[in-house]
C-alpha cells in the first residue's frame, strides 16, 4: 500500500511531489529578472553618469569662460592697493580664466552632479534607504554652497593676514597665476569639505558609525579636523584654517545630533 502511495506522488513525471516544479515557460530567474544588473550594466551606467557630469561641467564652465572677466576683479578686490596682478608667461592670462571657468562650472554643475550621484545608488539601497538618504541630497547642495561662501568670506582676511607681514625691505610682487591658484584651491577645498557630514549620516545608515561612537571619539576628531584644515587650506595663514575648523566641528556636532535623533 504505501508503495502505491509512493508510486502515486511520484507521478508521471518521475520526480518526487515534495521537488519544486522546474522553471516553466513564463517564469523568470534572477538570472533572467531585468532589475538586475551584471557587473557590465553596472560599469555602464556609471560610465553614462559620468559623461552627464563631465558634460554639465562643461557647458557652466563654459558660461563661466564668459563670465570669468568679471570674476577675476571680483576675486582680485581683496588685495589692498590699486595695483594689478601680473602674469610672466604667454599664456598665462587664458590659462587662469580657464581655471576659474572650471571652478565656476564645478559649481553652478554640483545640482547635476550630487542628481547623477543618487542616481547611480538609489537602485541598490531599499525603500527605507531611500525615503532617509533623500532628503540629504539638496543638504549636500546646501553644504557645497555653504563652503563655497564661508571661502569668499574668509579670503579678504587671509590675504590681508599674509600681506600684514610685508617690511619696508620685503614688498610683494603677487602673480596672476599664484594668486588664482590660491583662490580656486581654498574655494574647492571649502565645498568639497562641507560634504563630510552627508559621509557620516550615511555611515550611520550601514551601521558603521554610531552617535554614541562619533561622541566618545570627539577628541580625536577636533585632533583630526585641526590637522585637516592645516592642510588642506592653501597659504599657510591662520583665519582660513581656524575658520574652516570651526566650521566642520559645528557641522559634526550637529551631525552627531541628527544621528543620535535617528536611534542610531
Amino acid at each position: 500500500m504505501a508503495d502505491a502511495d509512493a508510486l502515486r506522488d511520484v507521478g508521471a513525471s518521475g520526480r518526487p511531489s515534495s521537488e519544486p516544479p522546474p522553471p516553466g515557460p513564463g517564469s523568470a530567474t534572477p538570472a533572467d529578472d531585468p532589475a538586475v544588473m551584471t557587473l557590465v550594466d553596472h560599469l555602464s551606467e556609471l560610465r553614462w553618469r559620468l559623461f552627464k557630469s563631465l558634460l554639465a561641467i562643461a557647458v557652466a564652465g563654459a558660461l563661466g569662460f564668459v563670465v570669468s572677466g568679471e570674476v577675476v576683479a571680483i576675486l582680485a578686490a581683496p588685495i589692498p592697493g590699486d595695483e594689478p596682478l601680473f602674469f610672466t608667461g604667454l599664456g598665462d592670462a587664458f590659462a587662469i580664466r580657464l581655471k576659474i571657468a572650471f571652478v565656476i562650472g564645478v559649481i553652478l554643475a554640483m545640482p547635476v552632479l550630487l542628481y547623477q550621484g543618487w542616481a547611480f545608488i538609489a537602485p541598490g539601497l531599499t525603500a527605507a534607504e531611500r525615503r532617509a538618504a533623500r532628503p540629504w541630497i539638496p543638504l549636500a547642495l546646501f553644504f557645497f554652497a555653504l563652503g563655497v561662501s564661508i571661502a569668499y568670506i574668509v579670503l579678504p582676511f587671509a590675504a590681508s593676514f599674509l600681506l600684514g607681514f610685508t617690511t619696508p625691505d620685503l614688498q610683494p610682487l603677487i602673480t596672476a597665476g599664484s594668486y588664482f591658484e590660491f583662490v580656486t584651491t581654498m574655494f574647492l577645498a571649502f565645498g568639497l569639505v562641507m560634504e563630510f557630514p552627508i559621509v557620516l549620516y550615511g555611515l550611520s545608515r550601514v551601521g558603521i558609525a554610531t552617535s554614541a561612537r562619533l561622541a566618545a571619539s570627539r577628541r580625536y576628531v577636533i585632533l583630526a579636523i585641526a590637522i585637516f584644515a592645516a592642510v588642506v587650506t592653501p597659504g599657510g595663514d591662520l583665519v582660513s584654517p581656524l575658520t574652516l575648523g570651526i566650521t566642520m566641528f559645528v557641522l559634526f556636532e550637529l551631525t552627531v545630533f541628527v544621528i543620535k535623533r535617528t536611534g542610531k
